[in-house]
């Protein structure tokens, strides 16, 4: 599978750690992230991560666009509820993108482990 990897900043390290918790798993697949996060998921985890632009610059929707051809079967991002995102529009646009396409969309860690989780058993 290829499996998109976004985090905003106050959960950065939240992805880090659901990364490390199921690096196995994602050694498995082809993966994407926006630059920070791709980056942090690299030097943390020493996962092999394609890193795209950070959300602000268009991260988000590289990922869309990847997304909306095919290029993407799933998609987490921890998003922040609690900080506003200058780039909130792309942020919106990439979630919708998931539901038009019917792409799974994990925005916080309790989804993201019962997605993951079900990809070990599987």
């Amino acid at each position: 599978m290829n499996i998109a990897l976004i985090a905003h900043n106050g959960k950065k390290d939240e992805m880090v750690a659901l990364a490390a918790e199921f690096a196995p798993l994602l050694r498995q697949h082809t993966l994407m992230a926006t630059g920070t996060t791709g980056g942090r998921l690299q030097t943390d985890v020493g996962l092999t991560v394609e890193r795209l632009l950070s959300g602000p610059l268009g991260g988000d929707l590289q990922i869309g666009a990847r997304l909306s051809t095919g290029l993407v079967d799933a998609v987490i991002f921890l998003r922040d509820p609690m900080t506003a995102q200058p780039h909130e529009p792309d942020i919106n646009a990439l979630v919708r993108a998931c539901d038009v396409h019917n792409v799974p969309c994990a925005t916080n860690v309790a989804t993201a482990r019962l997605l993951l989780a079900e990809w070990a058993r599987s």
